[in-house]
C-alpha cells in the first residue's frame, strides 16, 4: 500500500509518498517539482508510480504555488519567474538534508525530476549540486540564459506590459549564468539525464534541451543508455502518459539497482 502524508520542512509543504511497510526505512529519494502555476497534488500520477517501484517520492509546494500561493496576480507572478527557480534549486539541498538526518534516504540514491518550469529547476540543480544521482527533465530546459533571453523577445514582440528594467534583465541573466548546464557542460559528469519534449510545444520549445543533448552525448563515451531525449511528435505542452511511464521506468533503471556512479 501506498501512503501519503502531508508535512511541513522548514517553510516548505510538501506530500510525502512511499510504500507504507517501508515508510521509516532509508530508502532512494525522488524529488519532484511541479511547473509554473500548478502545485505538488497534480503530480500525485508521477510519485505513485515512483513509490510503487520502491522509492521516497516529495512532492514540494514552489514558493508563490500552492499552499504557499501569495495573492498574486498573472502578471505580478511571471516577472519572479526565474527567482522562483532559483530558490527552488536552493530549497532543493534543504529538502535532502532533512530526509537525511531523519535516516529516510540513501545519500547515494537521490533524482531530481519536474514539468516544464520543475525540468528547468532539474536541469539547474544538475549544474549546481553533485550529490544528484540522476534526472528527469519533462519540458525543461538547460540552457537558463538562452531562454530567458526568449522569453524577453516574446514579451518585447507581444508588447506585454512588463515591470522589468533592462538593467534589471540584464543583472538576471548574469544570475543565471551559473545555473545554466548548457554553460557548464562538465557539471553533469555522465550522469543519467532523461529529456521528454514535446515537438509542438509553445511555451518551452525543445530546440534548446535537443541542442544541448546533441552537445554531451559524445561525452558519454559510448554508454548512451545513460542520456536520452524522446521527442513526441505530437505533443504540445504537456506530458503523455509513455513519457509518465518512463519517467518511473529511467529512475527504475538508474537508481534501484546497483548505485552508478560516472
Amino acid at each position: 500500500m501506498i501512503i501519503i502524508e502531508k508535512e511541513q520542512i522548514g517553510q516548505i509543504p510538501v506530500l510525502h509518498l512511499s510504500e507504507q511497510a517501508a515508510f521509516h526505512q532509508e530508502l532512494p529519494l525522488i524529488i519532484f517539482i511541479h511547473g509554473f502555476q500548478s502545485a505538488k497534488e497534480h503530480n500525485l500520477h508521477y510519485a505513485y508510480l515512483l513509490a510503487e517501484k520502491g522509492f521516497r517520492v516529495l512532492l514540494p509546494d514552489v514558493i508563490h504555488h500552492g499552499e504557499r500561493d501569495s495573492g498574486l496576480s498573472d502578471s505580478q507572478i511571471m516577472p519572479l519567474f526565474w527567482e522562483m527557480v532559483l530558490q527552488t534549486i536552493k530549497e532543493l539541498s534543504f529538502l535532502k538534508d532533512d530526509l537525511l538526518s531523519r535516516k529516510l534516504t540513501d545519500p547515494d540514491r537521490i533524482g531530481v525530476a519536474g514539468t516544464s518550469m520543475g525540468g528547468i529547476v532539474t536541469n539547474g540543480a544538475l549544474a549546481t549540486y553533485d550529490w544528484i544521482t540522476a534526472g528527469v527533465s519533462l519540458m525543461g530546459n538547460p540552457s537558463y540564459v538562452a531562454y530567458a533571453e526568449l522569453q524577453m523577445e516574446e514579451i518585447k514582440k507581444r508588447k506585454l506590459q512588463f515591470p522589468v528594467t533592462d538593467e534589471e534583465v540584464g543583472r538576471v541573466i548574469e544570475q543565471l549564468k551559473p545555473f545554466d548546464l548548457s554553460l557548464n557542460q562538465d557539471r553533469l559528469a555522465n550522469r543519467p539525464l532523461l529529456f521528454w519534449h514535446g515537438a509542438k510545444d509553445p511555451i518551452v520549445p525543445y530546440q534548446h534541451a535537443y541542442r544541448f543533448y546533441e552537445g554531451v552525448k559524445p561525452g558519454y563515451d559510448g554508454v548512451n543508455e545513460r542520456i536520452e531525449f524522446i521527442l513526441d511528435p505530437k505533443a504540445g505542452h504537456k506530458v503523455s502518459r509513455e513519457g509518465v511511464l518512463m519517467t518511473a521506468d529511467w529512475f527504475g533503471k538508474h537508481l534501484l539497482s546497483t548505485v552508478q556512479k560516472a
